[in-house]
């Protein structure tokens, strides 16, 4: 299984502010300990967690899954498998 990173980076620097990585033994567990915030936030912007978990058990899928740029917000957010 794949780890889920997510970063973000903000007024476009090269490197993220902040980098969160689920490891992809654990990101089927993990899915009930994300808050439902967090959950409603990335389903806001049309992005499936259950899918991204799914996603996750193929191990021919690696990679940047989605980018995502505020540019109101100066803000970048990349959700990628690795």
């Amino acid at each position: 299984m794949a780890d889920l990173k997510i970063r973000v980076f903000k007024n476009a620097e090269a490197e993220p502010e902040t980098t969160v990585t689920i490891p992809g033994g654990i990101l089927k567990v993990a899915r009930k300990l994300i808050p439902k915030q967090a959950v409603a936030a990335l389903q806001d912007k049309g992005i499936d967690v259950d899918e991204l978990i799914n996603l996750s058990m193929n191990p021919e899928v690696k990679g940047t899954i989605v980018v995502i740029e505020e540019h109101n917000k100066n803000e970048k957010v990349e959700i990628a498998l690795e």
